[in-house]
Parts: C-alpha cells; sequence; structure tokens
C-alpha cells in the first residue's frame, strides 16, 4: 500500500474520533467568558489527553511515512561492502586476481557496486547492457579520464591519447585520420615485412632449441613498431636508436608495472607532495630515458630533412609515422610534446599489448593441437607450403582471426579497461554514478558469463565463425558482449594496425614452424592481473621446420 492512501485513511480516522474534543477545545478557548481553570480542567480531562496522543502520533507517523518514501524514491549510490574510516576498502582487495575478486563481488552486491579506497570512490559494471549505459548512451559523459601521478609523469602532463581529457578528442582524430589511416598504413608494409621476416629467419637460427616465445614476441612487435614509426632513422649499421633489445624492454615492463600500482599520493592526494612511496620519482627516471631517445631521434630527423632540403632531395617518398607527424608540427597542427606523447602511445601501448595477445594466442594453439592443425591446414590452402606469408593472405585467413577472437576474449588483453570519470552525476541501473568516480567494465567476467556464451571456459573458436548477423562479434566494439578493444570515442585508436600486426605475426610464425613445449613441461594458464593480464609464466616453446625449401627462411 502507498504512503498516500495510508495517511488519508489516518487522518479520517482522527477527525471522526475527536472532532467533538476540538471543537469544545476551540469553543472554550475563543469564549471570552471562559476562565483558565476551565481550560486547564478541561485539558486534563481523558478527551483531551487522548486527542494530543493521537495528534502526535499521527505528525510522528506523518514525518515517518514521508520520510520512508522519500528514501524509497530518491535514488541512490550503487550497493557495496562496507569499509573502514579513510583507507576504504584498500585492505581488502586483492593484488593479483581483482577481475576475478570483482566478478565475485558482482554477484554479491549485483551488476553495479561501488567500493571507496581512500578519496575516491570506484564503481565496477559486470553486465554488457549496463556497460552500453556507459560506452554509448552516455559516451560523451563517461569520456574523460583523471590522470594519476604515473600516468601525468609519463604522458608529458596528458598530452596523448591514452589518459588525455579535454585534449583527447582532437588528438584522436588526429592520430586516426592524419596517421593511421589506410593510406598510411599501407605505405608501411615493408616496414611490417622486413621485421617479420627477420623474426623468421632469427628463429630458424634457433630450430630444436627452448624459446621464449615473450620474447621471440616482444622483439617482432617492437621492430615493427620501431620501423612504421621512423623506419627512414634506422642505421645501416644495425642501429635502431636504442629502443630495442633487453634496454627498451625493461624500461616498457617498469612504467607499466608503475602506472599499475596503487598510489598513496593517489588516494590521498593531500600526500603527494611527500611521494611516499617514490612512484613520481621512479617514474620520472624511466620518462627521462625515453624522452631523451624520442628528442633524439626527432632532432636527427629534423636535421635530415633540412640537408635534405638544401640537396633537392624529395623528402616526402616513402613516409613513416614520424615524417608525417613532423608535417603536422609545420603546419601548428601538433606541438612537440603532443608528437612524443603520440610516439609513446604508439611505442608502449603498442607493443605491450600486442606481445600480450601474442604470447595467449601461443599458450592456447600449442595447448590445443587441433586449432594449431587447422590453422596451420588454412595457412596451407590460402598461403602454400612452397610460400610464405604476405599481408595480402591475411583477410582470407577467417579460422586464424576466430581463433585470435577467442583468445580475446578468454584473455582480453585489458579485462578492466582503463577506468572513466563522468564530468557530471549520471545514472546507471537506476543508481546515482557521482561526477568524477572511477567506473570500470569488468569485461573479463562479461566474456566469461554464460547468460552470452555457450561453455564460456571452453576455447573453442568456432563459435566466431557463425555467419549469424545477430550475434556479429567483429573487433569494434558494437556487440558489448565481446570488447576486447573497449568501445565508443574511448576505443582503441590503433586497432586497424594492431590487427594486422597480430594477424601477420601469428600467421607467418604458425605457417613457418610447428611449435611444441619441451620435454615434461606441462600447460599453464595462470594470470598475472595489471593494465594488461599477463600470463604469469612465460610460455617456452620449441619451433621445427615446417617448410620444406630452406630458402624461405631467409
Amino acid at each position: 500500500m502507498s504512503s498516500k492512501p495510508t495517511t488519508n485513511a489516518a487522518m479520517d480516522l482522527y477527525y471522526c474520533t475527536h472532532i467533538q474534543t476540538f471543537a469544545k477545545m476551540e469553543q472554550l478557548i475563543n469564549n471570552n467568558g471562559s476562565s483558565w481553570s476551565e481550560l486547564i480542567i478541561y485539558n486534563n480531562s481523558n478527551d483531551f489527553i487522548v486527542a494530543a496522543a493521537t495528534m502526535s502520533i499521527l505528525i510522528l507517523a506523518i514525518f515517518w511515512l514521508k520520510l520512508t518514501f522519500f528514501r524509497s524514491s530518491s535514488p541512490s549510490m550503487p550497493p557495496g561492502p562496507y569499509f573502514l574510516p579513510i583507507v576504504g576498502y584498500l585492505p581488502f582487495l586483492g593484488h593479483d586476481d581483482l577481475h576475478k575478486q570483482f566478478t565475485k563481488m558482482g554477484q554479491t552486491y549485483g551488476p553495479i557496486f561501488k567500493f571507496n579506497v581512500g578519496s575516491r570512490v570506484h564503481v565496477i559494471i559486470n553486465t554488457p547492457e549496463l556497460a552500453r549505459v556507459v560506452v554509448r548512451d552516455q559516451d560523451k559523459i563517461f569520456g574523460h579520464r583523471k590522470l594519476t601521478v604515473a600516468t601525468s609523469v609519463i604522458t608529458y602532463g596528458g598530452q596523448e591519447m591514452a589518459f588525455s581529457d579535454s585534449r583527447s578528442t582532437n588528438l584522436r582524430k588526429i592520430f586516426v585520420f592524419e596517421v593511421l589511416n589506410n593510406k598510411n598504413i599501407e605505405a608501411c608494409a615493408c616496414f611490417r615485412r622486413d621485421a617479420v621476416r627477420k623474426t623468421v629467419n632469427d628463429v630458424f637460427s634457433k630450430v630444436g632449441t627452448s624459446l621464449n616465445i615473450g620474447d621471440v614476441a616482444f622483439s617482432t612487435v617492437a621492430n615493427v613498431i620501431t620501423n612504421i614509426v621512423w623506419g627512414n632513422s634506422r642505421s645501416d649499421k644495425g642501429g635502431n636508436n636504442g629502443l630495442l633489445g633487453d634496454e627498451f624492454q625493461a624500461v616498457a615492463a617498469k612504467i607499466f608495472e608503475l602506472i599499475s600500482r596503487v598510489n598513496i599520493s593517489d588516494l590521498f592526494p593531500s600526500l603527494a607532495w611527500f611521494d611516499l612511496q617514490g612512484i613520481k620519482r621512479d617514474t620520472m627516471v624511466q620518462h627521462k630515458k625515453l624522452d631523451q631517445i624520442f628528442a633524439n631521434i626527432m632532432k636527427e630527423r629534423i636535421e635530415s630533412n633540412s640537408k635534405k632540403l638544401d640537396d633537392g632531395i624529395d623528402i616526402d617518398e616513402k613516409k613513416d609515422f614520424l615524417q608525417i607527424l613532423l608535417d603536422l608540427k609545420d603546419k601548428q597542427v601538433l606541438n612537440l610534446h603532443q608528437i612524443k606523447g603520440l610516439i609513446l602511445d604508439i611505442m608502449l601501448g603498442g607493443t605491450d599489448t600486442t606481445t600480450t595477445l601474442l604470447v595467449w594466442a601461443m599458450t592456447e594453439i600449442v595447448r590445443n593441437e587441433n586449432v594449431m592443425k587447422r590453422i596451420q591446414a588454412e595457412l596451407e590452402e590460402v598461403v602454400g607450403i612452397n610460400n610464405i606469408v604476405e599481408e595480402s593472405h591475411i583477410q582470407k585467413l577467417q579460422y586464424l582471426a576466430a581463433t585470435i577472437k577467442e583468445v580475446l576474449r578468454l584473455h582480453p588483453v585489458g579485462p578492466l579497461l582503463f577506468p572513466r570519470a563522468p564530468s557530471e552525476d549520471c545514472m546507471v541501473g537506476g543508481y546515482i554514478v557521482p561526477k568524477g568516480c572511477f567506473v570500470s567494465m569488468n569485461f573479463w567476467a562479461i566474456h566469461r558469463n554464460p547468460l552470452y556464451w555457450d561453455n564460456p571456459l571452453e576455447f573453442n573458436p568456432e563459435r566466431f565463425m557463425s555467419n549469424d548477423k545477430t550475434t556479429n562479434y567483429d573487433l569494434l566494439g558494437n556487440n558489448l558482449q565481446f570488447v576486447p578493444f573497449g568501445s565508443g570515442r574511448r576505443m582503441c585508436p590503433g586497432l586497424q594496425l594492431a590487427d594486422k600486426m597480430q594477424m601477420y605475426i601469428l600467421a607467418s610464425l604458425l605457417h613457418s614452424f610447428d611449435w611444441r613445449l619441451p620435454e615434461g613441461e606441462k600447460h599453464d594458464l595462470s594470470e598475472k592481473f595489471g593494465i594488461a593480464l599477463k600470463k604469469l609464466k612465460p610460455l617456452i616453446v620449441i619451433p621445427s621446420q615446417r617448410l620444406p625449401n630452406a630458402s624461405l627462411y631467409m
């Protein structure tokens, strides 16, 4: 029963029972001839006591009903666990399996819940229906991010795409339409081919020995990206401007580790000046190393361009990304820090995410021998056993593409993606999501939810071979049950390039070699949580020659 009928019923009862009492009281009070003693005597009567008590109860009842109605009708923040003063829920959060912990919390508190960590409110979303509200229905409001201490240092104060706020939309447009358009991506195909062929040759020289596939993948991806970013700057003497090899891998790994760490300075901004954990200091050290590399290469390129122009040499032929960005600088579209920030996005984001994907892909393919055989059969049909893989073959490799999608479903590179911060208070799932809080979408949970996937824990590329348009699972985030690269205005801007690289590298490795675990080794799928969901233990595999003609490996 609603509060309004209950209140009216109480009023009717009250007036029916005590209207005569009220009338007599009014007569006594308004009667000039009445004495105070008469009124006092009447006040002590049973009727007056009952009337006063009823009035008091009635007022309290109305107040309670209104308060209850107000509370029930006004939206509240999402439910969540109790937390401690000051530190919030921080002591109860795991470190290596937050995506799994949030999945379990969703089963307790519902598809949207919140918890506090320090001064921050975090909201977690575990269903595609609510994710749609964030990335589609209210994408403009949720298109913002907040810089942490570490990301502010690394990104030149947000002058790039991944973590920037107000400048993000403009930079993304420049990056997508001016740098990563189809024409420029195709123009850099020769750089990708050189890097992949080099890897095939290196692996061929180590046939029969144990290889860390993570090192192979990182070296290949770093070579590809370095070639397309500033391939024209590479020295004929084998120099790579200090970006390849163990040093860069160590710097990149350290940066991602620093960005992923919980920083007291972020949770309690008043303590940021003290840098209690030294995260800002350590991040500045790593940033300085990368910045020096970027600055040196840009300086060399500018000087080289100037010399070529003086000598009458055309610098427009076969442009790499660095030259494209410098051309935009000359047009006053970008400044130097923005160029460095965009290069940072490509170099760090591209190498880490693609390497992580390749490691998981090789893990699942080697683990599922029938999948490897079917991929290789497709490669034989499309490429030929006496030929090498070219990028022109990629569009025809449908089963390999389905396998990569299945890898991304079970092992999403970004299990929670980067948190979003709404620019104003808004409603999601009937709850208030306050301005400036941190909203994360648990796509690891969505990708494994049996409500949306049959046998969700089974590795089955066949699920992505369906021609049913109602279940179209592309990489663009159109179906929010499968969002490996994000969706909406914060979707990965390098998706097209990343897809080309991962398909080309995997196809080349699987066409050129057979792969197996060392004798006695067991398959392992343990994870290490972070910005990227990495494999905990390195994948060690042994390659063997697959193509009959050894000259194809040269």
